[in-house]
């Protein structure tokens, strides 16, 4: 009798435990607004988040735009998370919104492993462009360009600071900014016709896998320490974790290896949907879905493995 009310009292207390977790999720945390820029790392992740959100019960509703939209979305309580701050890339447009506090970095980053700097093709480096003082050498084969992404990005910002105050001799260079799509078209061209060219350049992406190019050398730090060495990590509204702690966990869990997500991007730069791509990823990779949603729960408390790999069947 007294195990059976012991039994009673660990049913009834988990129960209890269940409802003050919903209890304490805010109504408002059933419809997840996320911010995406058009990045194909972080279109993908974003896929990856906004699958494992539906599959939960939740609704999730993507924004293409520029980072500093994004983040002065967050701000104005238009948006609640972002998948895409690249750092050191981003820090000075997302600087001003932390300084105030109305957005909040997670601790922990989603992505360790990335980098992002200047990079060329391999024959370029092979014929001597493989510094960044090299560069203006080469200022006449190179049409007196340099291929960013787009524009106001933390990439082009550094670039146009670069040839505004003549580092590494870049004075009357010409920064071309497109969208990431536009960027690699040129590139491409420029392979393809063996032209000198060079350009914003990082890891995970396919271009990696799809060209031979070399990153280059003697930065001085502009990208960041050690040539460029990235992270990239996840930003929320400041009470975010208060008020969603269950997404927030989701969030947490949500970290890539950069050969993970180049994996990802491969298929999507082949016009294949981000959702259906996360989709064949969970149902491939098990492993991934029971770390990811660790601790939890659906929208309405059931398991969210369960429940996730329900929808995807």
């Amino acid at each position: 009798m007294k195990r059976l009310f012991n039994s009673c009292l660990f049913l009834c207390g988990t129960a209890l435990l269940s409802t003050g977790v919903l209890a304490s999720e805010d109504a408002s945390c059933k419809t997840v607004r996320m911010g995406v820029v058009n990045w194909t790392d972080v279109i993908a992740t974003s896929g990856m988040a906004d699958v494992l959100l539906n599959g939960l019960g939740y609704e999730s509703k993507q924004t293409s735009a520029v980072q500093q939209i994004i983040f002065a979305g967050i701000r104005d309580k238009r948006l609640d998370i972002f998948l895409g701050y690249w750092k050191p890339a981003m820090d000075k447009n997302i600087a001003p919104f932390v300084a105030a506090n109305q957005v909040k970095v997670m601790a922990q980053p989603s992505l360790s492993d990335a980098q992002a700097t200047l990079a060329v093709p391999q024959y370029v480096a092979d014929a001597g462009l493989k510094t960044f003082a090299d560069i203006a050498k080469f200022k006449d084969k190179l049409g007196g360009k340099i291929y960013g992404i787009e524009p106001g990005s933390g990439a082009n910002t550094t670039i146009k600071t670069m040839i505004d105050t003549d580092h590494f001799g870049l004075k009357g260079f010409n920064l071309v900014e497109s969208g990431e799509a536009g960027m690699l078209a040129a590139v491409q061209r420029a392979v393809n016709r063996k032209e000198f060219v060079v350009f914003v350049g990082w890891t995970p992406h396919p271009m990696n896998i799809n060209m031979k190019i070399a990153y280059l050398t003697g930065s001085e730090d502009v990208y960041g320490p050690n040539e460029g060495a990235a992270t990239v990590s996840t930003v929320t509204a400041p009470d975010y974790a208060q008020r969603c702690p269950n997404v927030n966990k989701l969030l947490e869990n949500l970290t890539f290896s950069a050969a993970q997500e180049s994996q990802l991007m491969v298929p999507i730069m082949e016009r294949q949907t981000p959702q259906d791509v996360a989709k064949k990823w969970l149902r491939d990779h098990p492993e991934d879905l029971q770390k990811w949603l660790s601790g939890v729960t659906s929208v309405d408390g059931k398991d969210g493995v369960a429940t996730v790999q329900a929808s995807l069947k």
